[in-house]
């Protein structure tokens, strides 16, 4: 196994993509998890800590879509669900790029 930094930081920043293009935030690093788990170090934990992130987002966004029936509380959840998934990459980016272990808040353990 090889230590590449880089790659795990391509790995966090690729959940991005969603903002971009409107999609591609879990397939791309899905993607470079299933390909790349056995050659990097540490990419198995890290990989499977943005797939529930990532899935986790998913499922908190169609939860809040009927709850914007309710009072609109619904679209205050997106908003935070948004800012979330857009912060916690770079954060997490961040601290791939200085070797530390990434930490994703309200992640559902998906992949153990």
């Amino acid at each position: 196994m090889r230590t590449d930094n880089q790659l795990l930081v391509i790995t966090h920043l690729s959940q991005l993509l969603t903002f971009i293009t409107g999609f591609g935030g879990l397939i791309v690093p899905l993607i470079l998890w299933v390909t790349q788990k056995e050659k990097v170090y540490t990419m198995d934990e890290q990989g499977k800590s943005i797939i529930n992130f990532q899935l986790s987002i998913i499922i908190y966004a169609i939860l809040c879509i009927p709850a914007i029936l309710i009072l609109g509380l619904g679209i205050l959840g997106l908003i935070l669900i948004g800012i979330i998934s857009f912060v916690f990459p770079i954060i997490n980016a961040i601290k791939a790029s200085n070797g530390e272990s990434p930490r994703y808040p309200l992640s559902l353990k998906f992949i153990s």
